[in-house]
């Protein structure tokens, strides 16, 4: 998809703030609203914009402990590693998953209330798989940076 500078601003806005008016975005960007609306109808039919939601603190949830799972499996089997897929995607506390080449197979950022939940979540998710070898525990001591924003410019080669 080609994206003009329009485009560009646009995403770095929504990136910014998914909740700012069309009427302010496109003051923003120099657009009518109504542009700015056929724009953003096309970014999300394209999958460009893939979904729009809140960012919440997890803290203020209760879950103050940001933990990062290393798991490497003992098969490799395609049934068996998709298995371990769906189990992560249905967890809540799974925030990030990573299917990964390297040292380990899969890189997990699980956000626990305290490390008893985390415990609790390696026996359902890990323990009881029979396809986990071993697992690497990190514990965040500060979330520096945390997001999923996208750069938009794109680099010339």
């Amino acid at each position: 998809m080609n994206l003009d500078h329009f485009d560009v601003a646009i995403l770095e806005a929504v990136q910014e703030d998914a909740s700012i008016s069309q009427q302010d975005l496109g003051a923003r960007v120099n657009l009518s609203p109504a542009a700015v609306n056929r724009r953003l109808k096309r970014l999300n039919t394209e999958g460009v914009i893939r979904q729009t939601v809140a960012v919440l603190d997890p803290a203020s949830l209760g879950y103050r402990l940001t933990v990062v799972t290393e798991i490497e499996v003992e098969n490799e089997r395609l049934d068996l590693l998709d298995e371990m897929k769906r189990a992560f995607l249905a967890c809540p506390q799974v925030q990030q998953c990573y299917y990964v080449a390297g040292e380990c197979d899969f890189v997990l950022i699980m956000s626990v209330r305290d490390m008893e939940q985390y415990t609790e979540l390696t026996k359902a998710l890990f323990f009881e798989s029979n396809n986990v070898k071993r697992f690497k525990t990190m514990v965040s001591m500060k979330n520096v940076k945390v997001g999923l924003s996208v750069p938009t410019q794109v680099e010339e080669p």
